[in-house]
């Protein structure tokens, strides 16, 4: 019951992502009955699911809303604004009790009376009317509306029912609460007292019910056992008698499938993550066999290696795929937020969506929260202007802000985008002057001011407001995306709105790489970086005149030594190759002695000693038990330019100090790359 009971407070919380979601386009389209439908459904689970799992206090406030929604269907009841933000107040009511009953701080339940109290004032009761217990006094929503008749139930849960959490006696309740309610209980299937299981239920009923509900009402009662049980619905015709229950027919009945196979499972991601471990460990034993192998000349161990590489591939993958989850719950929150923050700031604010299907590690997605949440916050109140400075502009009063994702190799683009005012890049350099972060004199360019808002600190807004203004935001998001080995770029257009892009890896526990040596160490550099592999000579380096310069088919790719970056020792060989890889910065390509060839690569955590080390992404385990750095293309390119550019601040950039060179040296290089030397 323990695991049910957590199924349940997991579900639930899903349910009012959903049900928050419903909320929201319902206030942008009143008239739709589907989205009034999706609600009521969301509600109707969290009731009975709750009902069914003990969680009385959730099922019985549900219980009052669903009725509401149910007047809704019905047209019984309009949508308002203030039904709609009541809801929304439930909703959040509902999170406190699924957080109180995890043994976290108790829920208020004078709010819970407050809202009810409002919500019966909202559907047509007295104001001053207290709200009755949802057990028997009120009738349930299914009751109100249609004429009364009767109805014959026949119900016989499958035997299994009191294992999986099912309480029969709590769904008769949910019967008599629609009307009145005769029973009669069925004990042919009783075995004899020595012989019965107390954990499987025996019993069948018969019952009549006269009620205004209709079929389809009553059926949701069931709605949670309906695949699981006999279960027949008959209306009782006027002239029919009513002594006892006829066999339903044999379309009418829903019986247990014997062998019904499930479509998905819930499974606790702590059990996941130990799936990926296993498996990491798995392709780092299989990579000691490869290496065994190799060294070999016995067909038999290599044949036996092939086939371990085989099936441990295709295990890595299935385990991986399985911690990708669609982006559409995480989107999806993101609307309320927007809501609240349109009405704080009095401003008309719509939330779109695209690319909510895209897969992302459940370990990222855990990690994008945050974020997210600061470029919502800033757009709202930085970048999109008042209704009436939009309708001045020549805009609609309504602004938008755009959540987008799709895959670009081996990383997922996640695009926060918005139509307002764009940044107004006088402002962002004033007050980086003001702030100390560039000297007055400095002749950067717009890129280069748009990129300072990435600086810790920095901040535009002269007051502290609830949403923002205390410096934290956007290196917030900086910070969190490279822990995250992401990276993050900036884009705006005046009076047009901000882009923000996030550029984030599928998955952070095990890569595709290229395994490359540099005297006796070994790199790891990510194979969807990587573009093709050139041959550098002695005469090559002598044509560049100095310079770390290569041709590559005519065009000159700048290139970073990796014996010199790292301080590698040994002798330099007669050839050496070069890694050329696509970064932020363009093609640039990385000197190695040898590039030993593709490697499904663990991540392991550097450590705590290590987490500064921002050019390296962790370490992996190789076949012969030696430690291979995984390189982080990006960073060391940005490294290596801010090195060279520390270099010439003695000469023609002296007027730039360092920091100011660390934070833009990346975008001003764009220009003079090939000039510096790496």
């Amino acid at each position: 019951m323990i695991d049910h009971r957590q199924a349940f407070l997991d579900e639930a919380r899903e349910l009012l992502v959903e049900l928050e979601s419903a909320l929201l386009e319902m206030d942008q389209n009143r008239g739709d009955a589907e989205i009034v439908a999706r609600a009521f459904r969301a509600l109707h689970t969290i009731k009975g699911s709750g009902a069914m799992f003990g969680f009385d206090d959730i099922s019985g406030f549900a219980h009052h809303l669903e009725s509401a929604f149910d007047q809704l269907r019905k047209g019984q009841l309009t949508v308002t604004t203030d039904l709609i933000n009541l809801s929304l107040g439930a909703a959040d009511q509902i999170k406190k009790m699924l957080d109180a009953a995890t043994g976290q701080e108790a829920a208020d339940t004078s709010r819970s009376e407050a809202i009810l109290t409002e919500l019966r004032f909202l559907r047509g009761a007295p104001d001053a009317e207290r709200p009755p217990s949802p057990a028997r006094t009120e009738t349930a929503p299914a009751a109100e509306g249609g004429p009364v008749r009767e109805w014959r139930i026949r119900f016989r849960p499958a035997p299994e029912a009191l294992l999986n959490g099912t309480n029969p006696l709590r769904l008769l309740g949910e019967l008599r609460e629609m009307g009145e309610l005769r029973v009669q209980v069925d004990t042919a299937a009783l075995p004899p007292l020595t012989e019965k299981d107390p954990e499987r239920c025996h019993l069948a009923w018969d019952m009549l019910l006269e009620t205004g509900a209709d079929a389809a009402a009553i059926r949701d009662v069931f709605i949670f056992v309906e695949n699981d049980c006999e279960l027949s619905i008959q209306p009782v015709e006027p002239a029919s008698p009513a002594a006892q229950a006829p066999v339903p027919a044999a379309s009418e009945v829903r019986r247990p499938a014997a062998n019904s196979n499930t479509s998905s499972i819930r499974v606790s991601a702590e059990k996941l993550d130990q799936l990926v471990n296993l498996v990491g460990e798995l392709v780092t034993v299989q990579a000691r066999l490869g290496a065994v192998a190799g060294r070999r000349d016995d067909p038999e161990v290599r044949a036996v290696s092939e086939e371990v590489d085989r099936l441990t591939s295709s295990l890595r993958e299935n385990s991986m795929s399985i911690r990708m989850l669609p982006l559409r719950a995480t989107f999806e929150r993101f609307r309320r937020l927007v809501h609240d923050l349109g009405q704080e700031l009095h401003k008309q604010v719509e939330l779109t969506v695209e690319g909510a299907e895209t897969e992302l590690d459940k370990t990222v997605i855990d990690q994008l929260n945050d974020p997210l949440v600061h470029l919502i916050r800033n757009s709202m109140d930085h970048g999109i202007e008042t209704p009436e400075a939009r309708v001045a502009a020549g805009k609609s009063p309504t602004a938008t802000v755009h959540l987008s994702a799709q895959h670009s190799g081996a990383n997922v683009l996640i695009r926060v985008r918005d139509d307002g005012r764009g940044l107004d890049v006088e402002a962002v350099r004033a007050r980086a002057i003001e702030q100390g972060l560039i000297h007055a004199g400095s002749q950067l360019s717009e890129a280069e001011i748009v990129s300072l808002i990435l600086a810790p600190g920095f901040s535009t807004a002269r007051a502290v407001t609830d949403v923002s203004g205390r410096g934290v935001g956007m290196d917030v998001v900086r910070r969190n995306v490279e822990a995250l080995r992401g990276s993050l770029e900036v884009a705006s257009i005046p009076g047009a709105g901000v882009t923000v892009t996030l550029r984030l890896p599928l998955t952070l526990a095990i890569i595709d790489g290229l395994l490359v040596r540099v005297g006796e160490a070994y790199f790891v550099l990510p194979l969807a970086n990587s573009l093709e592999c050139v041959e550098l000579t002695g005469r090559d380096i002598e044509a560049a005149h100095g310079n770390h310069l290569a041709n590559v088919r005519g065009q000159l790719v700048p290139y970073i030594r990796l014996r010199e970056y790292f301080r590698v020792t040994e002798e330099r060989p007669e050839r050496e190759q070069v890694m050329v890889v696509e970064t932020d910065q363009g093609r640039y390509g990385f000197a190695v002695d040898q590039v030993l060839g593709d490697h499904q690569t663990v991540i392991k955590n550097l450590g705590r000693v290590y987490r500064n080390t921002s050019v390296v992404s962790g370490a992996t385990i190789l076949g012969n038990g030696t430690v291979a750095l995984i390189l982080d293309p990006n960073r060391l390119v940005q490294s290596a330019i801010r090195s060279a550019l520390r270099t010439k601040s003695s000469g023609a950039i002296q007027s730039q100090d360092a920091n100011d060179g660390a934070k833009n040296g990346t975008q001003r290089l764009q220009g003079e790359k090939r000039e510096v030397v790496l």
